[in-house]
């Protein structure tokens, strides 16, 4: 089944010109709108099924600083006081809070690796402790086993998946923009190399800037344009069992498996990095880019089915924009999830867990983390069409740092400065050798 959701009721029929138009409703682009909005631009955001339907709702919910690459650090840490931010000015519960993160461990070589994480990191003022057995053992006491270290990352925390992208639609609405579901775009138009209109299955959109934020649909999408964005999409399966459990940490890590609490009290459950690659023409096509990546987490990847080449998100055929296209024959994409995984998760968090045993499960579902070779999105206003930004690539991460996203895309629209450094985010990167470049989460 798709994971749990709210719908919100938005305009029917798109502007007939726009300041900015924004493809995509998912975190990145609500957050795009949002910022763009706020600051007085006449806004369009443009979904193709509901808002938050497809990888940001379908995610565990964490707003981390706690093991982020160096890359994304900064933007992670200037996130969090903006989920705060926009939450007060929208006037509803995104689900935001600072619970803390838990990482509990019995591998010498992780509790190493965590604790270089955090020397490094404190030098920028983030606020991660390592733990020792006891203090492990204090905090993860839900477990009722021993542990020989951790980290406890107090000021990080969980935002629900369920809500935080439509109540943020609804921001974008509080501020004059456009929010149109239902409505898939097709492709741009173009003067002089340059942005000039956004043709939809219901009419063009005159414009000169247009943000792409279409998660796993924006490689096939570029491909139209003659951009080249190596992406690849991992089938991630997981579950929520239903509200009772005592004494479970509203958010907690280990290697067999990781606790999220959900908005309602119940819990998601998900064994990290683990999935299913799925084929699709995209990937086959840009297999050398992933080569680094795919050596790297093997272990954790399994081969999947045909569900994603079927789908046709990242086919690399180019369709007319006076004809169907494959955004309105899928208007969300909802995957099969493993059966297997699935089971393997729950056996896996009850056995952790005791205070789960009896707790019934909920639901289960499965959604595609569209990812770049190297693990770090792309936020990019110099792709080769002027007025196009490219805000993608989120690579399984991009819930918690959405906002910030959002802000950085803001910024880059309307020239001011930005919020983090925008080098390590270029498009560009991807014409050179990724060995060695690979996130390092």
């Amino acid at each position: 089944m798709s994971a749990p959701l709210m719908h919100i009721s938005t305009d029917e029929v798109p502007p007939s010109s726009a300041d900015c138009v924004i493809i995509g409703a998912g975190i990145v682009g609500v957050s795009a709108a949002y910022w763009l909005a706020r600051a007085g631009l006449r806004v369009a955001l443009v979904e193709k099924g509901a808002v938050g339907a497809e990888q940001s709702s379908r995610n565990w919910g964490w707003c981390r600083q706690q093991n982020r690459d160096a890359r994304e650090l900064p933007l992670a840490t200037k996130t969090l006081a903006l989920w705060e931010e926009m939450a007060a000015d929208i006037g509803e519960d995104l689900g935001f809070r600072r619970c803390g993160l838990l990482y509990l461990s019995n591998k010498p070589s992780e509790l190493e690796g965590w604790a270089n994480w955090g020397r490094f990191a404190r030098t920028a003022g983030v606020d991660t402790r390592m733990l020792s057995a006891a203090e492990a053992a204090e905090r993860g006491a839900a477990t009722g086993q021993s542990w020989l270290g951790g980290v406890w990352s107090p000021t990080d925390g969980i935002a629900d998946p369920a809500r935080a992208a439509p109540l943020i639609a609804k921001g974008v609405i509080k501020h004059g923009g456009h929010v149109v579901q239902n409505c898939a775009v097709r492709g741009l138009e173009l003067s002089a190399g340059a942005v000039c209109g956004v043709i939809t299955e219901r009419g063009v959109i005159a414009t000169k800037m247009v943000v792409m934020a279409g998660g796993a649909w924006a490689s096939s999408f570029l491909h139209q344009l003659g951009i080249k964005f190596p992406q690849a999409s991992v089938r991630s399966s997981i579950l929520s069992v239903a509200p009772g459990a005592k004494g479970v940490p509203s958010a907690l890590h280990t290697g067999p498996v990781s606790v999220t609490q959900r908005g309602d009290g119940g819990y998601t459950l998900a064994i990290s990095g683990c999935g299913h690659l799925d084929p699709t023409p995209g990937a086959v096509m840009g297999a050398k880019h992933f080569l680094p990546m795919f050596a790297k987490r093997w272990r954790a990847l399994r081969p999947g089915g045909l569900q994603a080449w079927r789908s046709g998100f990242e086919t690399r055929a180019h369709w007319a924009m006076d004809q169907e296209t494959p955004m309105e024959r899928v208007r969300v994409l909802d995957p099969r999830p493993s059966q297997a995984l699935v089971d393997k998760t729950l056996r896996r968090a009850r056995r952790l867990l005791p205070a789960l045993r009896d707790i019934p499960v909920q639901a289960s579902w499965a959604g595609y983390i569209d990812s770049t070779p190297d693990g770090v999105p792309v936020i990019d206003a110099d792709v080769g069409i002027g007025g196009l930004i490219l805000a993608a690539g989120l690579s399984g991460h991009g819930f918690g740092v959405g906002p910030g996203v959002g802000h950085l895309v803001a910024d880059l629209a309307l020239g001011r400065t930005t919020i983090t450094e925008v080098e390590q985010y270029r498009l560009a990167r991807f014409g050179e050798s990724q060995w060695g470049k690979v996130a390092k989460f």
